[in-house]
């Protein structure tokens, strides 16, 4: 299979500003955007650190998913990223080879994705995804305490500040 690039690490947190204190302003992370996903109920910030891209998540909504996550498991790590080049064709070639290919969404042409169970993945649940933009600059105008305050939604193309 082919991957173009390991693309983030996402972690689960309650309190984005509690989270923002460590990973920005103790370890040196810098914000790249963020901003409320509404259909999933949750707020993400994403930055770059060392070199690499971390996604901040957590819920806003009772309905958001990321509460069971929460309950279960605690904050922490909850998925890594992996960009590939057709994400239909990764998924069925690990579905040929016997893992465990869940929750695709095909609709948006920015951002394809499935994932690979946690249970296939050794314990991670694997983001696969394809993309047509460079996640790591910023897609809007928000700021970090745009996001913060909830001031900021994604629209499925871009950020939009409200």
């Amino acid at each position: 299979m082919k991957i173009l690039s390991f693309d983030h690490v996402g972690i689960v947190v309650r309190s984005l500003p509690d989270a923002v204190r460590l990973y920005i302003d103790v370890l040196g992370g810098e914000f790249v955007h963020g901003a409320d996903d509404d259909d999933r109920g949750m707020r993400t910030i994403q930055l770059m650190l060392g070199g690499r891209r971390l996604e901040l998540l957590t819920p806003v909504t009772p309905e958001c998913h990321l509460h069971h996550f929460l309950d279960r498991f605690g904050e922490g790590f909850h998925h890594m990223t992996l960009l590939v080049p057709d994400v239909e064709q990764a998924a069925a070639e690990l579905t040929g080879l016997g893992y465990e290919v869940v929750d695709p969404n095909l609709t948006d042409p920015e951002w394809r994705e499935v994932y690979i169970r946690p249970r296939s993945g050794f314990g991670t649940l694997i983001q696969l995804a394809e993309t047509v933009h460079d996640w790591n600059r910023p897609r809007g105008t928000e700021t970090l305490e745009d996001v913060l305050a909830g001031r900021v939604h994604w629209d499925g193309q871009r950020t939009v500040v409200r």
